[in-house]
């Protein structure tokens, strides 16, 4: 008797596509919002009106090369080297307040120009200790450490000084510390304790404080530290249901300020008003749904809590941006993922987006 042939099953490992053509239409739609709301600034500054976005499509490039070694990366590497990769993002984060090396704008040295190109430290930061933290809490470190690690983070950048990038920072250490078994009483605590700090780090900064106290009261000082949520809300409310049209906006021609940063929702309110800014918010909730699929569906330890910090971190710069463009929260400076003009957060993003893909892969 011949007996058939066994048939062996291969077990094919498939990424999350959903998510990678998630990532790919955010992308897209970033540099045409950056197109259209940076031509007037680039046209006054550079002569260029596509200027910004052909820097920001440079580095949308730069990004997909990340993207794409990250997803082809063993991330058990990350986990080995993570001390190495904290240490190294201090020490950048240390040496841009040095004067003669971190450039200064608006009262904060964030920047370090290495002659062809300048970029933030802090950035790097978010993706550092995201792997930082995930790697203790998965090899069962005593959570004394974990805390020594999320103070000198948010520590250095407070020194630039970053208020808006230390609270991103706080959104990943306590989405991974809330997931990792952490007593939930601690947590309360530490959370109250992390509250009390940054009332303190608000009220001890002249310019923090009125921020703050523009925050509360809107229609103080108009012309001076009101002008920029004043023109915010005149942006929104001029979008009405339908907008005054893609390309029409009138406060992108100067009255507006960080038209392709910070401030670039606004530009996108105006332009396609409540229904184009309910879609975009759409998408990015559903951007986050998917980065928690991944990280619930997870195989391993330091893959689910590597997932939930970039989550936290996603969600937490969305929220921030977007809550202080509706004057939910003061104006923070912090950049809406995808869509605000900056090659370093752009690329740092990206390559957290290859790492979720990787990890998809391997659920």
């Amino acid at each position: 008797m011949h007996r058939k042939p066994s048939r062996i099953k291969f077990e094919i490992l498939e990424f999350d596509k959903t998510f990678l053509s998630l990532v790919l239409f955010l992308v897209v739609l970033g540099l045409i919002a950056i197109w259209d709301a940076s031509a007037p600034l680039g046209a006054k500054e550079f002569g260029d009106k596509f200027y910004y976005v052909k820097q920001q499509f440079l580095w949308a490039i730069l990004g997909f090369l990340g993207m794409w070694f990250f997803y082809k990366f063993n991330l058990h590497y990350l986990k080995v080297f993570s001390n190495h990769i904290f240490y190294f993002a201090s020490f950048l984060l240390v040496i841009v307040l040095i004067p003669s090396i971190g450039i200064s704008l608006l009262g904060a040295r964030r920047w370090i120009d290495v002659g062809f190109v300048s970029f933030q430290p802090s950035e790097f930061m978010k993706l550092a200790l995201t792997i930082q933290v995930a790697s203790l809490i998965s090899s069962r470190a005593d959570f004394k450490k974990v805390i020594v690690v999320f103070l000198i983070a948010v520590g250095l950048i407070m020194l630039q000084p970053d208020l808006g990038t230390a609270l991103v920072i706080a959104a990943i250490f306590f989405s991974q510390l809330f997931v990792s078994g952490f007593p939930l009483v601690n947590f309360v605590f530490l959370a109250a304790g992390g509250l009390l700090a940054s009332i303190i780090l608000i009220m001890t900064s002249d310019y923090r404080r009125q921020r703050f106290m523009t925050f509360l009261s809107e229609t103080t000082d108009p012309l001076g530290h009101g002008y920029h949520i004043r023109q915010v809300l005149l942006a929104l409310g001029s979008g009405g249901l339908l907008g005054v049209g893609f390309g029409h906006s009138r406060q992108k021609h100067l009255f507006l300020p960080e038209t392709a940063n910070d401030s670039i929702f606004a530009i996108i309110a105006e332009e396609l008003g409540f229904v184009g800014s309910l879609f975009l918010i759409f998408l990015l909730v559903y951007f986050i749904y998917r980065c928690l699929l991944i990280a619930k569906e997870a195989n391993d330890y330091f893959k689910k809590i590597l997932a939930i910090g970039i989550t936290g971190w996603f969600g937490g710069q969305i929220l921030l941006n977007i809550g202080s463009m509706v004057a939910l929260f003061p104006i923070t400076g912090i950049p809406l993922p995808f869509f605000s003009y900056g090659g370093t957060s752009l690329v740092v993003i990206m390559c957290a987006c290859g790492i979720m893909l990787n990890i998809s892969k391997n659920s």
